[in-house]
């Protein structure tokens, strides 16, 4: 069987069923930290927000033509969220609470333009701080015309999030990973994934029911893929969802014009049990709601007995799995060296 962490806890889990003060990055990132200090009140260890929770997910993306959504898109990028820059206060609110986070963000590289859908890992207490960024692999349909394709550097988990310290006394040991929206249909994504260990996974998610043509299936999409993840992976999946508002409606009504494909409401937040038990929810509709449960890592121990996709079931020399763990956006990669040598190669050219 696959190792496992130095003890077991009983921890509380929560998912933030919740709209964003719609395409305000100031405002949004105000109310996830009150929604922190609500968790901490509440006893909660980790607490996940929903896909792009800041500044809110791009519905209008899914409906209108794209050359009137130009100024739509370049104001989205602007509210996007430089990581090295806009967190501030979300770090002081996990490190003062002690609460770790998962944050699903629209980033934007920094000094650029260009966007991710991105969760960015918090982790709370005196020694808290941004553990690590996962960028979405494939943005999803329309979702291509607003954010870049991640890479494997960021498809992993991520210690220092839950669990007992460690015998070093500087790291939490329990391992906790997260995908965004249809990401979870890739298997081999959540395969990664299993293959570190994860103990608990962070789903992030947008208000799939409220789109045209997705009213009758959206839910049952969101339930069968997180129990699937957790029965696999054998984890606690927290899946979080926003809902649309009316201040989301109203801002692309504004701005962009009228629309018929996404109405008010929509949301499927819960927490699963590896066993795929509904521990808490799941919530859907236009409420702002904690949908908390309280967890215990025991549990893993008594599942991975049955199935351990990380060890005995895994069968590696039947199955052998890699994935490409290069990064290939940020400074001092072989990507960027590689288009930076080509603008100087070019240049070179040109002065000879």
């Amino acid at each position: 069987m696959a190792s496992q962490p130095s003890s077991s806890t009983k921890i509380k889990l929560a998912a933030a069923h919740s709209a964003p003060v719609y395409m305000s990055k100031s405002a949004t990132l105000a109310k996830a930290i009150n929604l922190i200090h609500a968790a901490a009140r509440d006893g909660v260890s980790m607490l996940v927000f929903p896909e792009t929770y800041v500044p809110g997910y791009p519905y209008f993306i899914e409906c209108y033509p794209p050359l009137k959504q130009v100024a739509a898109l370049a104001k989205y990028a602007e509210e996007s969220v430089v990581v090295d820059e806009d967190l501030d206060g979300v770090v002081e609110a996990c490190r003062t609470t002690g609460v770790s986070v998962v944050l699903g963000v629209s980033e934007r590289m920094k000094g650029g333009y260009t966007c991710f859908n991105s969760q960015v890992f918090v982790a709370g207490g005196k020694g808290g701080g941004i553990t690590g960024t996962h960028r979405k692999l494939q943005p999803t349909y329309v979702e291509r015309i607003i954010w870049a394709q991640g890479d494997g550097s960021t498809l992993k988990t991520w210690k220092g999030m839950l669990g007992p310290e460690a015998a070093d006394g500087k790291e939490k040991s329990w391992n906790v990973g997260g995908l965004a929206c249809w990401e979870h249909t890739m298997l081999l994504a959540r395969q990664a994934l299993i293959t570190q260990q994860e103990h608990v996974h962070a789903a992030a998610w947008p208000a799939l029911s409220t789109m045209a043509g997705f009213e009758e299936s959206a839910d049952s999409q969101i339930e069968a893929l997180m129990k699937c993840h957790a029965l696999t992976a054998q984890c606690f999946v927290v899946a979080a969802s926003n809902y649309v508002d009316e201040t989301c409606l109203e801002w692309m009504k504004e701005n962009i014009g009228e629309q018929g494909f996404v109405k008010r409401g929509g949301g499927w937040s819960a927490v699963i049990h590896p066993f795929c038990n509904v521990l808490a929810g799941p919530v859907t509709g236009e409420k702002e709601e904690l949908v908390t449960a309280e967890v215990d890592l025991k549990d893993l121990g008594m599942v991975k007995i049955w199935v351990d996709a990380d060890g005995h079931y895994s069968r590696p020399e039947i199955l052998p799995f890699v994935w490409d763990k290069e990064a290939y956006w940020e400074a001092g990669t072989k990507n960027h060296e590689l288009r930076v040598s080509g603008v100087k190669g070019g240049e070179e050219a040109e002065e000879a």
